[in-house]
């Protein structure tokens, strides 16, 4: 059984009246990458933005390896075991690939600039960027943007990456390598991931395990392999959303 690496407990935010998070209560297990899905609007870019550390929840609490990463002060160097990639292409426009891998190692590390270079430049090979260190992000295409941020993101060889709609404006083609990269870092690095998306494709490709919210509620209504919510979920609507039935999120968001 997987080793539970972020435990989440009673997690709860609001923006002035309006609930985003609802007492989330949940379990990141070590190695497995989980898909954040649910409707636009029940709340899954603010969980994980809670749980990179970009947001503070106003209750509960978050530990990361058995400690509060919102309580214990010591825990807070911990953070660096979280990484996150937005949803816009992360990469910063006037530096080379190699500068963007870089920059974590320069922010976070002493070591020598021939040993970050060696580092950001291993990191890009395990992308597939190897030989691209020089180029500009201009220079690149989108996929290939995207996946120059998660490059970045493993600089300081993170436990857990968060993934916020990875393939967004990719086409079919070029978000299935996006997946395969990703399923490639997991098994053969065992990354644990994190990822929000809307992709049915995808998280029938990648997702160990799926986190489905309800924007309802702003609560987990299903956890399980997409199969399983599929073909066995006790809740029709979550059947439904795996099969693609059409009209079922109007039906249940109304």
């Amino acid at each position: 059984m997987a080793d539970h690496l972020l435990k989440i407990i009673n997690l709860n935010k609001h923006f002035g009246g309006i609930v985003a998070t609802d007492n989330v209560n949940l379990s990141i297990e070590q190695g497995l990458i989980h898909a954040i899905i649910g409707p636009n609007g029940a709340g899954k870019t603010t969980l994980i933005s809670q749980l990179s550390g970009q947001l503070k929840p106003d209750s509960g609490d978050i530990e990361f390896g058995g400690r509060s990463i919102l309580r214990d002060n010591t825990a807070s160097r911990a953070r660096q075991g979280l990484t996150r990639t937005f949803q816009i292409t992360s990469v910063i426009m006037p530096m080379t690939l190699l500068e963007n891998v870089r920059l974590p190692m320069e922010e976070f590390t002493d070591l020598p600039r021939e040993a970050m270079d060696a580092i950001a430049a291993s990191k890009l090979r395990m992308v597939a960027l190897e030989g691209f260190e020089n180029y500009m992000p201009a220079d690149i295409s989108g996929g290939m943007a995207k996946r120059a941020a998660i490059a970045r993101a493993m600089a300081l060889d993170p436990q857990i990456l968060f993934l916020d709609e990875p393939s967004a404006g990719l086409d079919p083609i070029t978000s299935a390598e996006l997946d395969q990269t990703i399923l490639r870092l997991s098994r053969a690095l065992g990354v644990t991931f994190v990822v929000v998306t809307h992709e049915l494709p995808s998280i029938y490709t990648i997702a160990d395990r799926v986190i489905m919210l309800d924007k309802r509620t702003k609560r987990i209504i299903a956890t399980g392999s997409p199969q399983e919510l599929r073909d066995h979920s006790e809740d029709e609507w979550v059947r439904r959303f795996f099969r693609r039935d059409s009209g079922t999120q109007e039906a249940r968001t109304a």
